[in-house]
């Protein structure tokens, strides 16, 4: 959308105040005008995203419809229909009826990530008109308006500051920044970063603390979140790999069977057989050949996969991201929060002359302090007590101990020196309580530090302690205290390099001074001069151990991590040092500065090549994850924030933080984590590896039924004999629906192989019917054949019976089903394992049995129950004829494990 404003939008940020008044044209003191906002809203319009219309819901239904292989089946349901077998059109327009519903509730969930975008920016706001202060709705805010902003308030639109004080806002959401951003009102160059434009407030943020007063200069699409919306509605619903490989494969199946069935039809006419029995035999053997059971047991086996992620802290939104997860060969991740703690924690201190280095992670005051690797003992480190001491004192944050666990109550940096002090068996409550505060000076932006001042606990003179950042406070001071707790000159240079080298190591330092006064108020000409440095703190979001292991198991797997972050190229280089992200030893690093002078070549190769990207805006991380789909990766791409909502939607797998995240997000995810944890994305990826093997099974399971069958039919065809086939289209349908469905469910429950993550990713151009698998199928299917036909011919003849030789084909092939079954399934690995003298334990498999058991029922009653007698034109068998069945079935014990080395399916993990 072309931007409506008086200037681009990546210029606000370049002008001064008095150059963004007049190009705006807004009086400063009054603001707009009635008039003059009359007008603009009819040019602007509302402060609104516009939200895509959805496919209407009985659209989506017929669109079910559009698929190959149900092309076949509503059209054998016509001719059935058409030769007045109006039962047998109405079962086979059932199943078509049944997996179009089965696709429409998958994908009933209509996209609302633009709505959840819309709703981020409703507030209220309060904004000056006519000289008059009133607070509207924010969809009533024109460009120009004169907003206030004030703690607590979201932005309403997309602001130029123009007056600041002690302003702090969260800008997580939309730039990825992990602490709140302070801000100015001085230009800055033009290609300033998004998350580092400090005189602009971006819709949708919030203000943590401090007021300011800002001109609207974007409303709705024109915002920055609104630019994130039409990227959004940009992107098509792409396709996963398994949907991918299952268009291919269905429509090479569908050229396979109309194929067949054309030769059938030849053959027919050749023979000059008669219309009925001929179209009887083409309908059967196009049924015969589809796999109807096929798209059922995938969504079972599917669900089963979503029923398992979700005991491991992922909620999938979207059906085929089961499977595609498991395909995945790029993971890029956000780091704060996914690959961090997200709780800011001391690591290093500096103190009279020594370093401590500090154990334990995260707000849980757990952990020890450690000098040259020996835990000191804190009445013997007296500047380090001070130094802890003045990080307690000089505080306006608390951590509050509720029910066992610890709450942060107040900013994440201050939380950090509290939890230092009580790893080192400080008090808090009885500090605060033995040194009152008498007065203090709050953190500004202007002057970057904290003042406190207290009450000694003997009496003497007030003390203040400053805390801040290392510039602003080693300026105020003079002396510095020594490994004695004595006084000395301040080595300014010494400082400032050991400094240097915390922010090497991407550390935040802060640094606290003291100093007595003689009173009990404090001015900030009181600590312009003349502080004594107690020490430096060092703090970080450290990485998760668990996110740790999880990254080492993908890499066994093959799956390469990449960090993508809004936070600072130093802070992003440490952590991704400490996960180990290196690849060929290196940790390779773009800046989205960087990426925005490259050219698609460039980007590409930065793409594949590069571990860490920071300071990366929205279009930057949809066009990575673009470009490494270029390269034929399949990418998951983690984030919480509105900024990643476009690459969310564009990777094949999107995968939102189910505690951090916004709405906008998760809405444009396929998975939720509900931990915000790294580990939870690799363990997701181990089910969908082990989803994949098990639809892989199912496959070479009910594959070899529609060969056998259409071998047969085929054959009947080409001797002539249309009028006495084997098997007639509604037994074939009972096959490959009720039966294929009772015995392939068990395979979708299946457990994961103790192998599933050591095995490069599935390629995901790598077609479902490889080499391997189709000479398995090819097997299966010509001993299916030689059961069905066998047993037909061999009953036909020795009974004349047409109904018995049926029944008898169909329940031998039952039985031959029942022990491929079983040599596929895991029981059957790892007892043919247990048996080759490998110490493996054999895994307990109640749902195979249980799918045996349930088909074995059905068979009964398919063979042996009038009602089904008639329906499918069955006969009942007597005991001795079970047992013959049973026996012309056994013989594929030999010929499954034959198939079994041609083809191993514990492999395809």
């Amino acid at each position: 959308m072309e931007n409506k404003g008086f200037k681009p939008s990546n210029l606000w940020h370049t002008l001064s105040v008095d150059e963004l008044l007049k190009e705006v044209q807004t009086d400063r003191d009054r603001g707009l005008s009635a008039v003059e906002v009359e007008k603009r809203q009819a040019h602007f319009g509302e402060n609104s995203i516009e939200q895509k219309a959805g496919k209407p819901k009985f659209l989506r239904f017929l669109e079910q419809f559009n698929q190959p292989l149900l092309y076949i089946l509503i059209l054998a349901g016509v001719i059935k229909a058409t030769l007045g077998q109006w039962i047998n059109a109405w079962v086979i327009w059932g199943v078509v009826w049944i997996n179009a519903t089965v696709g429409f509730i998958q994908e009933m969930k209509a996209e609302s990530a633009i709505a959840a975008l819309s709703s981020s920016l409703e507030t209220n706001a309060t904004i000056c008109r006519d000289g008059q202060k009133i607070q509207i709705p924010s969809s009533q805010i024109v460009p120009g308006d004169l907003v206030f902003l004030t703690s607590g308030d979201k932005v309403p639109a997309d602001l130029r500051l123009i007056q600041t004080k002690n302003l702090q806002i969260n800008e997580s959401g939309l730039t990825g920044e992990s602490t709140a951003v302070e801000k100015q009102t001085n230009p800055v160059r033009p290609d300033t970063p998004l998350a580092e434009r400090r005189n602009m407030a971006y819709a949708g943020s919030f203000i943590t603390s401090g007021r300011a007063t800002g001109i609207v200069v974007a409303i709705g699409q024109d915002t920055e979140t609104g630019r994130i919306s039409q990227l959004m509605q940009k992107q098509p619903n792409l396709t996963t790999p398994l949907t991918r490989k299952f268009d291919r494969f269905s429509r090479q199946l569908l050229y396979i069977i109309l194929g067949i069935a054309g030769l059938t039809f030849a053959v027919g006419l050749g023979y000059e057989a008669n219309w009925p029995s001929m179209l009887e035999a083409t309908v059967a053997l196009a049924v015969s050949a589809i796999p109807e059971g096929l798209p059922a047991v995938v969504t079972i086996a599917l669900a089963i996969g979503v029923g398992r992620m979700a005991r491991r802290h992922a909620i999938i939104r979207k059906l085929p991201a089961v499977e595609t997860l498991g395909s995945a060969t790029t993971i890029c991740s956000d780091k704060t929060g996914t690959l961090t703690e997200n709780q800011m924690t001391v690591q290093g201190v500096y103190a009279g002359g020594r370093h401590y280095t500090v154990s334990g992670t995260g707000y849980t005051p757990e952990g020890e302090v450690y000098c040259d690797g020996v835990a000191i003992d804190l009445e013997r480190t007296p500047v380090l007590k001070n130094c802890a001491i003045a990080g307690l004192l000089c505080n306006d944050s608390h951590l509050e101990r509720r029910e066992g666990t610890y709450k942060p109550i107040g900013d994440p940096t201050e939380i950090a020196p509290i939890v230092l002090a009580v790893k080192l068996g400080l008090d808090p409550v009885a500090l605060e309580r033995q040194w009152p505060r008498l007065d203090a000076i709050p953190f500004e932006s202007e002057h970057q530090y904290m003042a406190t001042l207290h009450r000694r606990p003997d009496g003497e003179s007030p003390i203040v302690y400053v805390k801040g950042s290392a510039e602003a406070v080693l300026s105020r001071c003079e002396w510095a205290f020594n490994v004695d707790n004595q006084l000395e000159l301040l080595k300014s240079d010494k400082i400032h390099a050991i400094v240097d080298e915390f922010a090497d190591r991407g550390l935040r330092v802060l640094a606290f001074a003291q100093k007595t006064l003689d009173s009990d108020s404090l001015e900030e000409e009181a600590v312009a001069g003349g502080l004594q440095l107690l020490g430096l703190q060092a703090t970080i979001d450290p990485p998760r151990e668990d996110a740790i292991r999880a990254i080492a198991a993908c890499k066994e797997a093959g799956i390469r991590v990449k960090m993508i972050t809004g936070d600072h190229p130093l802070t992003a280089r440490a952590i991704a040092t400490q996960m180990r992200l290196k690849r060929d030893g290196a940790i390779v690093t773009f800046t989205g500065r960087q990426l925005a002078g490259m050219n698609p070549v460039e980007l590409a190769k930065a793409a594949v090549e590069g571990v860490v990207f920071a300071r990366v805006a929205p279009e930057q991380k949809l066009q990575l994850v673009e470009a490494l789909q270029a390269q034929g990766e399949v990418v998951a791409m983690t984030g919480d924030g509105v900024n990643d909502a476009p690459a969310l939607k564009q990777a094949d797998i999107g995968v939102a933080m189910g505690k951090t995240g916004t709405e906008v997000a998760k809405e444009a995810a396929d998975i939720v984590l509900t931990d915000d944890n790294f580990a939870s994305i690799e363990a997701a990826v181990e089910e969908g590896r082990t989803v994949y093997r098990n639809l892989i099974k199912a496959i070479s399971f009910i594959l070899p039924v529609n060969g056998g069958e259409s071998m047969t039919i085929l054959l009947s065809v080409l001797l002539g004999q249309t009028d006495r086939l084997p098997i007639l289209s509604l037994q074939v349908l009972w096959l490959n629906m009720i039966n294929s469905i009772a015995m392939t469910v068990p395979l979708a429950f299946e457990a994961k192989s103790a192998w599933v993550m050591q095995n490069p990713p599935i390629h995901a151009d790598r077609s479902l019917l490889n080499r391997s698998l189709l000479q398995r199928i090819g097997l299966i299917s010509i001993s299916n054949w030689i059961v069905i036909f066998g047993m037909f011919e061999a009953i036909d003849r020795a009974t004349g019976n047409i109904a018995l030789a049926r029944t008898m084909a169909i329940q031998a092939l039952i039985a031959g089903r029942i022990f491929y079954l079983i040599s596929l399934s895991q029981w059957s690995t790892s007892l043919w394992d247990r048996w080759s003298g490998k110490s493996v334990r054999i895994e307990p498999a109640p749902i195979l049995w249980v799918g045996i058991g349930v088909t074995v029922v059905l068979q009964l009653l398919f063979s042996q129950l009038p009602i089904f007698n008639l329906l499918f034109a069955t006969y009942p068998l007597t005991p001795n004829q079970w047992l013959i069945c049973f026996a012309v079935g056994l013989p594929t014990i030999a010929i499954a494990a034959i198939a079994n080395r041609l083809d191993p399916q514990d492999n395809n993990a």
